[in-house]
């Protein structure tokens, strides 16, 4: 008794929810069509429904007018932003000389595949932020931290923050690399350092990297060329001509570069010549 009257509750709970669902579906169907809205409606109407999807975060004021950026916003400008890091860090720090010397010094030892790309990459990266360290701290302290306590505009907080890297960069880029393109540009010879416009600096101050790098990388080269030498010259005069030399002067060149301890000397070197 108790499973029949089980079943029919089950029963009238099924046929009284049909009967609401054929309900509502009668019910949309009945319904006139929504009218027709012009564009300019439908950008009215979604602006106020979605008004308060966005949250006021920088205000940009100019005279009488002024307008709001969202955070939506400027999530977008920083992921904008991000695709040109690659490029900022090539071309604004020391990564590049760093990354040079470290590819020459892989071919001098005649290693193709090691240390790994990403095993040279990671270490210039990290080599870089630690010789840049005082310009990151320097721009951190007058540009990101006084724009985070509002107490200046975001062009403000650029400004601020690409002195220091500047002046790092005017460090570094020989004044014939800066005078070239001067000339090439066909632009008036600034009168002092502070004037030289930072589309000069850049090209000018990568230009001068990959300079130092190869001459870096060609007093690295020396003494393993002259193991190169010393080992062709035995096998020739041994009448070993189909040996190839390389595989012979391998282990001598890496035993070399241990003994003198040649990463730290390397790293030494690199960090020096930034005046480290």
């Amino acid at each position: 008794m108790r499973s029949g009257t089980t079943m029919q509750r089950v029963t009238q709970m099924l046929v009284l929810l049909t009967t609401l669902l054929c309900t509502q579906l009668m019910a949309a169907e009945a319904a006139p069509p929504p009218a027709p809205q012009t564009f300019e409606s439908a950008v009215s109407s979604l602006a106020n429904s979605g008004a308060g999807l966005g949250i006021p975060a920088v205000t940009l004021v100019q005279g009488e007018d002024g307008g709001t950026y969202t955070v939506t916003l400027q999530i977008l400008a920083v992921m904008t932003a991000l695709t040109l890091l690659p490029s900022i860090v090539m071309m604004m720090t020391c990564f590049t000389r760093i990354i040079v010397v470290f590819a020459i010094l892989r071919q001098a030892l005649g290693l193709q595949q090691t240390p790994s790309n990403q095993v040279l990459i990671g270490l210039a990266l990290f080599l870089s932020f630690f010789i840049m360290s005082p310009v990151l701290q320097e721009a951190n302290r007058v540009g990101l931290q006084p724009y985070l306590a509002e107490e200046i505009t975001p062009v403000q907080a650029v400004n601020n923050a690409l002195v220091p890297f500047r002046e790092f960069m005017l460090a570094q880029t020989r004044e014939d690399d800066l005078a070239l393109f001067v000339r090439i540009s066909h632009s008036e010879k600034p009168a002092s350092p502070e004037e030289v416009s930072f589309f000069l600096l850049a090209p000018a101050f990568v230009t001068s990297e990959l300079k130092t790098a190869f001459q870096i990388g060609f007093l690295l080269f020396i003494p393993f060329l002259v193991i190169d030498l010393v080992v062709a010259s035995v096998l020739m005069s041994m009448g070993m001509m189909m040996l190839s030399p390389i595989i012979i002067s391998l282990p001598f060149k890496l035993m070399l570069f241990v003994l003198v301890d040649g990463w730290a000397m390397v790293i030494g070197s690199l960090a020096g010549s930034f005046g480290f």
